[in-house]
């Protein structure tokens, strides 16, 4: 992943959920391919189980294991793609104890399965695997390893992947289509420290020479970039939250020096599901808890297991990113992340050109944090706050079936869309049901945009589609062009896409009026001559007067 190129100083916002991918010129090669779409090779089987197991070595920055893989057979085939990225290495791949031929291209690992692949039948390879895993220069911006230590000298290590892919320190099949349905993750620490890792510890096996295996199993499907390992000098509190769907134990992983930072700063978890859960429905992981993890990097939202690095202050890094004032009302990383729970690890995209499933509805969710404690005002604020740092430099939808993402304004161009979404509506009843009927209609499941988009369509009543085709596949903002002409506003889209039609509300001498323009001129007859027309500021385009033809 290339390092952000920041264009000022609050160009990181447009990169916020800490793991995006920035645009790569419009090249691809087979590497890209392999990676990004769904090869004949990963096509016949379906993955059903991880069985991670790894040891870590402080020292020298080594990584050893293997990854037992468990799938379902849908079409007999016998050349199976396994991904691992360089410089780790695959060292042999078995099946039923016997040695398997492996071709490695790049990234992808080309397993030659011996036994016969039968339609139905669960099977299941053990891939061996070692090496120096790549350095996050960046994180989380860029993938890989982060190996610090803490200010009492004590090792701090995490891995933070989005984008770049998991494939950077295990082997699994990185695409982002197919998730286990659950997993165990064994990580071996050094003594003294401690593994944190996604759902519950089950089990802490201590070696004779003073390390420790934290086991770990996550009993829901799971994507693999949410796959997390966070080793330190960790301290434990925890909570819990009654919730929808019973009580939800809440579990805290700090450094010991910051223990009583943390037991403050915290607390927002609590405010953060009583938000979240009342717009998009019960916590998605009751049966894997929820943990927040402290990290050497600003955190990430890897699932039941969301790393935050904020520095135990509200805003991003102690800074309002909507200029209002109210993004300091919280801290962004516990909010933001947390949001993934619901849009990304929930719901999660098919390919990565439609990250803006994650990140649009994720930057949203903040502006909703704020509706559910400080009120619809304050959300309106924020949300058109954001707009200052929209780019419009290229489509927040990327180029698919290459492992490509779109602009970093699927971020608050994305959050602002959503909420010209909400005003259409005009019911905010009905807009939560439809964020609550998203979670569990998809409810852990992996999407396409264009199943969100029928979606959205179907539950608000109108196709919506010149509107995503504006939002998401447009840089222009739409202008809400008009003319007075004696007492009738003629009025229509422009600077859009083809046939755009959003209604909105425009204000006609401070009287709020609904209109419903087109790209072709409509008129309004009855207007007071000289009238004063303002567009509803909650609405992402802007307005100008005509040139009188």
């Amino acid at each position: 992943m290339r390092k952000p190129r920041l264009l000022h100083a609050l160009a990181l916002s447009a990169l916020l959920c800490v793991g995006s991918t920035t645009a790569k010129a419009q090249e691809f090669s087979r590497q890209d391919t392999l990676r990004g779409s769904i090869t004949p090779e990963r096509a016949w089987w379906d993955l059903t189980f991880y069985d991670l197991d790894i040891a870590v070595n402080i020292q020298d920055s080594t990584l050893q294991g293997s990854n037992t893989i468990r799938y379902k057979v849908l079409e007999p085939h016998q050349r199976l793609q396994v991904d691992l990225q360089p410089p780790m290495r695959i060292q042999k791949v078995t099946q039923a104890g016997k040695d398997l031929q492996v071709q490695q291209d790049g990234n992808a690992w080309f397993v030659q399965l011996q036994e016969q692949q039968k339609v139905g039948e669960e099977k299941e390879i053990k891939v061996f695997y070692g090496g120096k895993p790549q350095v996050s220069e960046n994180p989380p911006w860029s993938g890989g390893i982060t190996w610090q230590r803490d200010q009492n000298g004590k090792p701090f290590v995490a891995t933070s992947v989005q984008g770049d892919g998991a494939s950077l320190f295990w082997p699994n099949k990185d695409h982002m289509y197919d998730e286990p349905d659950s997993m165990r993750i064994s990580v071996r620490t050094p003594k003294g420290l401690v593994d944190v890792s996604n759902g519950r510890l089950k089990h802490v096996q201590e070696h004779p020479d003073g390390s420790k295996t934290y086991s770990w199993y996550v009993s829901n499907p799971i994507n693999n970039y949410g796959v997390n390992i966070n080793i330190g000098d960790y301290a434990h509190f925890s909570d819990t939250y009654q919730g929808e769907k019973g009580e939800l134990d809440l579990n805290y992983y700090v450094l010991r020096d910051n223990l009583s930072k943390a037991k403050k700063q915290f607390k927002q978890v609590n405010q953060m599901l009583q938000a979240f859960e009342h717009w998009f429905g019960p916590y998605p992981f009751y049966e894997d808890s929820y943990k927040l993890v402290e990290v050497p990097y600003l955190g990430m939202e890897h699932q039941s297991s969301v790393t935050y690095g904020n520095g135990y202050q509200n805003g991003y890094l102690g800074r309002d990113l909507s200029g209002t004032g109210w993004g300091k009302k919280f801290d962004f990383i516990i909010i933001h992340e947390s949001g993934h729970e619901w849009f990304a690890n929930n719901i999660t995209y098919k390919d990565i050109a439609d990250m803006w499933i994650h990140e649009s509805f994720t930057n949203y969710s903040e502006s909703l944090f704020l509706d559910y404690h400080y009120g619809t005002q304050a959300a309106n604020e924020y949300v058109i706050g954001l707009r200052n740092i929209i780019r419009n430099d290229k489509p927040i939808i990327g180029h698919y079936n290459v492992n490509h993402s779109g602009s970093g304004d699927m971020y608050p161009k994305g959050a602002n869309m959503l909420h010209n979404l909400r005003q259409i509506v005009q019911d905010d009843e009905q807009w939560r049901s439809i964020l609550r009927g998203l979670n569990k209609d998809f409810y852990h499941q992996t999407v396409t945009t264009q199943q969100i988009e029928d979606y959205l369509s179907q539950k608000v009543g109108r196709n919506l589609t010149p509107v995503f085709d504006q939002y998401l596949r447009d840089v222009r903002i739409p202008k809400f062009e008009y003319r007075l002409a004696g007492n009738k506003l003629q009025y229509r889209w422009a600077n859009s896409v083809a046939n755009f039609d959003m209604p909105v509300k425009v204000s006609l001498n401070g009287k709020e009026q609904w209109l419903e323009p087109t790209t072709d001129w409509k008129e309004l007859k009855g207007v007071k001559k000289g009238a004063k027309v303002e567009v509803d500021k909650n609405f992402y385009v802007t307005s100008s007067k005509a040139t009188t033809t």
